[in-house]
Protein backbone atom coordinates (compact mmCIF):
# COMPACT_ATOMS: atom_id res chain seq x y z
CA UNK A 1 0.00 0.00 0.00
CA UNK A 2 1.46 3.04 -0.67
CA UNK A 3 0.73 4.84 2.27
CA UNK A 4 2.30 2.16 4.29
CA UNK A 5 5.21 2.32 1.68
CA UNK A 6 5.49 6.05 2.27
CA UNK A 7 5.39 6.38 6.00
CA UNK A 8 7.89 3.03 6.09
CA UNK A 9 10.91 5.05 3.79
CA UNK A 10 10.29 8.19 5.68
CA UNK A 11 10.94 6.82 9.37
CA UNK A 12 13.26 4.44 7.70
CA UNK A 13 15.37 6.56 5.88
CA UNK A 14 14.09 9.96 6.67
CA UNK A 15 16.49 13.06 7.70
CA UNK A 16 15.19 14.71 11.54
CA UNK A 17 15.55 18.02 12.00
CA UNK A 18 16.30 18.26 15.08
CA UNK A 19 19.31 21.17 15.47
CA UNK A 20 17.73 23.26 12.60
CA UNK A 21 15.72 26.38 12.91
CA UNK A 22 12.11 25.39 12.22
CA UNK A 23 9.30 27.88 10.95
CA UNK A 24 6.35 25.48 12.74
CA UNK A 25 5.44 25.27 16.56
CA UNK A 26 3.01 23.60 18.74
CA UNK A 27 0.06 25.06 20.40
CA UNK A 28 2.81 25.26 23.80
CA UNK A 29 5.32 26.77 21.99
CA UNK A 30 7.70 23.97 21.30
CA UNK A 31 9.15 23.73 17.78
CA UNK A 32 7.76 21.55 15.82
CA UNK A 33 10.60 19.01 14.25
CA UNK A 34 9.99 16.34 11.94
CA UNK A 35 11.57 13.69 9.59
CA UNK A 36 11.44 13.97 5.89
CA UNK A 37 11.70 12.41 2.76
CA UNK A 38 12.78 15.00 -0.07
CA UNK A 39 11.13 14.24 -3.69
CA UNK A 40 8.39 11.77 -2.80
CA UNK A 41 6.42 10.69 -5.78
CA UNK A 42 3.38 8.36 -5.26
CA UNK A 43 1.62 7.27 -8.36
CA UNK A 44 -2.55 6.45 -8.01
CA UNK A 45 -4.07 4.69 -11.22
CA UNK A 46 -7.82 6.38 -10.88
CA UNK A 47 -8.87 3.45 -13.66
CA UNK A 48 -8.73 1.09 -10.62
CA UNK A 49 -9.44 2.53 -7.41
CA UNK A 50 -10.14 4.96 -5.33
CA UNK A 51 -7.41 5.81 -3.33
CA UNK A 52 -8.97 7.05 0.08
CA UNK A 53 -7.16 5.32 3.14
CA UNK A 54 -8.68 2.75 5.06
CA UNK A 55 -6.06 2.36 8.24
CA UNK A 56 -8.24 5.51 9.57
CA UNK A 57 -11.27 7.43 8.05
CA UNK A 58 -10.71 10.15 6.31
CA UNK A 59 -13.83 12.47 5.99
CA UNK A 60 -14.55 12.54 2.59
CA UNK A 61 -17.53 15.18 2.80
CA UNK A 62 -15.18 17.73 4.02
CA UNK A 63 -12.46 17.03 1.83
CA UNK A 64 -14.68 16.76 -1.20
CA UNK A 65 -16.27 20.54 0.05
CA UNK A 66 -12.34 22.13 0.29
CA UNK A 67 -11.98 21.50 -3.19
CA UNK A 68 -15.09 22.39 -4.42
CA UNK A 69 -14.30 25.84 -2.06
CA UNK A 70 -11.08 26.38 -3.99
CA UNK A 71 -11.43 24.72 -7.16
CA UNK A 72 -15.29 25.60 -8.21
CA UNK A 73 -16.27 28.10 -5.92
CA UNK A 74 -12.68 29.85 -5.93
CA UNK A 75 -13.14 31.45 -2.60
CA UNK A 76 -10.49 32.42 -0.27
CA UNK A 77 -12.66 33.24 2.54
CA UNK A 78 -13.91 30.75 5.14
CA UNK A 79 -17.41 31.70 5.69
CA UNK A 80 -17.66 29.57 1.71
CA UNK A 81 -16.45 26.58 3.54
CA UNK A 82 -18.41 24.10 5.15
CA UNK A 83 -15.78 23.20 7.77
CA UNK A 84 -13.31 25.11 10.34
CA UNK A 85 -9.97 23.67 9.06
CA UNK A 86 -8.84 26.93 7.79
CA UNK A 87 -9.75 28.33 10.83
CA UNK A 88 -6.01 29.31 12.16
CA UNK A 89 -5.79 30.64 9.03
CA UNK A 90 -8.56 32.99 8.36
CA UNK A 91 -7.85 36.64 9.62
CA UNK A 92 -11.39 38.81 11.09
CA UNK A 93 -12.95 38.69 7.75
CA UNK A 94 -12.79 34.87 7.17
CA UNK A 95 -10.30 36.01 4.33
CA UNK A 96 -7.11 33.40 4.04
CA UNK A 97 -5.63 36.20 1.96
CA UNK A 98 -4.81 36.08 -1.68
CA UNK A 99 -4.24 32.32 -1.83
CA UNK A 100 -6.03 29.39 -3.42
CA UNK A 101 -9.20 30.09 -4.79
CA UNK A 102 -8.37 33.85 -5.49
CA UNK A 103 -5.19 32.71 -7.91
CA UNK A 104 -7.71 30.49 -9.86
CA UNK A 105 -10.15 33.30 -10.64
CA UNK A 106 -7.81 35.52 -11.29
CA UNK A 107 -8.66 36.56 -15.47
CA UNK A 108 -5.56 36.10 -17.67
CA UNK A 109 -5.59 37.13 -21.54
CA UNK A 110 -5.04 34.33 -24.09
CA UNK A 111 -5.16 34.48 -27.58
CA UNK A 112 -8.34 32.78 -27.66
CA UNK A 113 -9.88 35.14 -25.22
CA UNK A 114 -9.99 35.80 -21.36
CA UNK A 115 -10.36 32.71 -19.04
CA UNK A 116 -9.72 32.73 -15.10
CA UNK A 117 -7.09 29.42 -14.22
CA UNK A 118 -9.81 26.68 -14.37
CA UNK A 119 -11.92 28.19 -17.19
CA UNK A 120 -8.47 27.32 -19.39
CA UNK A 121 -8.70 23.54 -18.14
CA UNK A 122 -12.50 23.47 -19.03
CA UNK A 123 -11.58 25.13 -22.40
CA UNK A 124 -8.53 23.40 -22.81
CA UNK A 125 -10.33 19.65 -22.48
CA UNK A 126 -13.17 20.63 -24.67
CA UNK A 127 -10.76 22.20 -27.68
CA UNK A 128 -7.36 21.15 -27.43
CA UNK A 129 -7.31 17.95 -25.37
CA UNK A 130 -4.09 16.51 -26.62
CA UNK A 131 -2.35 20.10 -25.30
CA UNK A 132 1.24 19.66 -22.84
CA UNK A 133 0.17 22.78 -21.81
CA UNK A 134 -2.76 22.29 -19.50
CA UNK A 135 -1.17 23.94 -16.28
CA UNK A 136 -3.11 25.96 -12.90
CA UNK A 137 -0.49 27.24 -10.98
CA UNK A 138 -1.60 28.66 -7.23
CA UNK A 139 2.15 29.72 -6.48
CA UNK A 140 2.07 33.34 -7.89
CA UNK A 141 5.14 35.51 -6.22
CA UNK A 142 3.91 38.64 -6.31
CA UNK A 143 0.80 37.81 -3.87
CA UNK A 144 2.88 35.40 -1.52
CA UNK A 145 3.72 38.71 0.84
CA UNK A 146 -0.55 38.78 1.25
CA UNK A 147 -1.34 35.28 1.87
CA UNK A 148 -2.04 33.51 4.94
CA UNK A 149 -0.43 30.42 3.92
CA UNK A 150 1.67 29.76 1.06
CA UNK A 151 0.00 26.99 -1.18
CA UNK A 152 1.25 23.67 -0.25
CA UNK A 153 -0.05 22.07 -3.34
CA UNK A 154 0.39 24.77 -5.30
CA UNK A 155 -0.16 23.43 -9.44
CA UNK A 156 -1.55 20.76 -11.10
CA UNK A 157 -0.47 19.58 -14.71
CA UNK A 158 -2.99 17.72 -16.82
CA UNK A 159 -2.49 15.85 -19.74
CA UNK A 160 -4.70 13.69 -22.16
CA UNK A 161 -3.48 10.10 -23.41
CA UNK A 162 -6.00 8.01 -25.22
CA UNK A 163 -8.90 9.31 -23.91
CA UNK A 164 -7.38 9.35 -19.95
CA UNK A 165 -7.24 12.07 -18.02
CA UNK A 166 -3.75 12.08 -16.16
CA UNK A 167 -2.29 14.42 -13.96
CA UNK A 168 0.76 15.60 -11.51
CA UNK A 169 -0.40 17.25 -8.25
CA UNK A 170 3.13 19.30 -7.17
CA UNK A 171 2.77 20.21 -3.64
CA UNK A 172 5.95 21.83 -1.70
CA UNK A 173 5.10 20.44 1.66
CA UNK A 174 3.15 17.83 3.35
CA UNK A 175 2.54 16.96 6.84
CA UNK A 176 1.92 13.26 6.25
CA UNK A 177 -0.07 12.12 9.11
CA UNK A 178 -2.65 14.95 8.55
CA UNK A 179 -2.88 15.55 5.24
CA UNK A 180 -0.90 13.27 2.66
CA UNK A 181 -4.67 11.04 2.53
CA UNK A 182 -6.34 14.42 2.20
CA UNK A 183 -5.13 15.52 -0.55
CA UNK A 184 -4.49 12.49 -2.39
CA UNK A 185 -8.41 12.45 -1.98
CA UNK A 186 -9.21 15.61 -3.07
CA UNK A 187 -7.35 15.60 -6.54
CA UNK A 188 -8.57 12.25 -7.17
CA UNK A 189 -11.68 13.60 -7.12
CA UNK A 190 -10.69 16.41 -9.04
CA UNK A 191 -9.28 14.62 -11.69
CA UNK A 192 -12.62 12.80 -11.76
CA UNK A 193 -14.78 16.13 -12.00
CA UNK A 194 -12.82 17.40 -14.92
CA UNK A 195 -12.49 14.03 -16.88
CA UNK A 196 -16.73 13.34 -16.76
CA UNK A 197 -17.20 17.04 -18.03
CA UNK A 198 -14.87 16.51 -20.56
CA UNK A 199 -16.07 13.17 -22.00
CA UNK A 200 -12.93 11.72 -20.31
CA UNK A 201 -11.71 8.80 -18.14
CA UNK A 202 -9.88 9.16 -15.26
CA UNK A 203 -6.51 7.96 -15.88
CA UNK A 204 -3.43 8.66 -13.04
CA UNK A 205 -2.99 10.48 -10.77
CA UNK A 206 0.64 11.32 -9.47
CA UNK A 207 1.60 13.20 -6.53
CA UNK A 208 4.99 14.63 -6.50
CA UNK A 209 5.74 15.82 -2.79
CA UNK A 210 9.10 18.15 -2.02
CA UNK A 211 9.42 17.72 1.33
CA UNK A 212 7.48 14.77 3.13
CA UNK A 213 7.40 14.65 6.64
CA UNK A 214 5.97 13.25 9.77
CA UNK A 215 6.25 15.43 13.09
CA UNK A 216 8.06 14.59 16.29
CA UNK A 217 5.03 14.11 17.90
CA UNK A 218 3.39 12.04 15.58
CA UNK A 219 5.59 9.42 15.26
CA UNK A 220 3.69 7.00 17.75
CA UNK A 221 0.48 7.42 15.82
CA UNK A 222 1.66 6.45 12.41
CA UNK A 223 3.40 3.47 13.85
CA UNK A 224 0.25 2.64 15.15
CA UNK A 225 -1.37 3.06 11.84
CA UNK A 226 1.42 0.87 10.07
CA UNK A 227 0.56 -2.02 12.03
CA UNK A 228 -3.06 -2.20 10.62
CA UNK A 229 -3.68 -3.95 7.34
CA UNK A 230 -6.22 -2.50 5.17
CA UNK A 231 -9.55 -2.81 3.76
CA UNK A 232 -10.40 -3.88 0.12
CA UNK A 233 -10.88 0.55 -1.27
CA UNK A 234 -14.32 1.88 -2.03
CA UNK A 235 -15.92 2.34 -5.10
CA UNK A 236 -16.46 6.12 -6.31
CA UNK A 237 -19.83 6.67 -7.81
CA UNK A 238 -19.95 9.87 -9.37
CA UNK A 239 -23.62 11.50 -10.26
CA UNK A 240 -23.70 10.82 -14.03
CA UNK A 241 -26.37 13.57 -15.02
CA UNK A 242 -23.48 16.20 -14.21
CA UNK A 243 -21.80 17.79 -17.37
CA UNK A 244 -20.47 20.98 -15.99
CA UNK A 245 -17.98 21.67 -13.83
CA UNK A 246 -20.17 24.47 -11.98
CA UNK A 247 -22.98 22.44 -11.45
CA UNK A 248 -20.98 19.57 -9.32
CA UNK A 249 -22.28 19.14 -5.12
CA UNK A 250 -20.92 17.26 -2.26
CA UNK A 251 -24.24 15.04 -2.49
CA UNK A 252 -23.26 14.20 -6.26
CA UNK A 253 -19.82 12.17 -4.85
CA UNK A 254 -20.85 8.84 -2.99
CA UNK A 255 -18.29 6.45 -1.99
CA UNK A 256 -19.53 2.68 -1.61
CA UNK A 257 -18.46 0.11 0.58
CA UNK A 258 -16.22 2.43 2.66
CA UNK A 259 -14.51 0.76 5.59
CA UNK A 260 -11.77 2.09 7.74
CA UNK A 261 -10.30 0.96 11.19
CA UNK A 262 -11.05 3.36 13.89
CA UNK A 263 -9.39 6.89 13.87
CA UNK A 264 -6.53 8.17 15.75
CA UNK A 265 -7.41 10.81 17.51
CA UNK A 266 -6.47 14.41 19.06
CA UNK A 267 -3.19 14.31 16.62
CA UNK A 268 -1.80 17.77 17.50
CA UNK A 269 -1.25 20.29 14.96
CA UNK A 270 1.46 22.30 13.95
CA UNK A 271 0.87 26.05 13.15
Amino acid sequence: MIFKEMCADILENGEFTHGEIVRARWADGTPAHTIKKFGVINRYDLSEEFPILTLRPTNFRAAVDEILWIWQRKSNNIKDLNSSIWNSWADENGSIGKAYGYQLRIKHKYPEGEFDQVDRILYDLKNNPYSRRIIANMYNHSDLHAMNLYPCAYSLTLNVTRGRLNAILNQRSQDVLVANNWNVVQYAVLVHMFAQVSGLKAGELIHVIADAHIYDRHIDMVKELLKREPYPAPRLVINPEVKNFYDFRVEDFVLEGYRAHEQIRNIPVAI
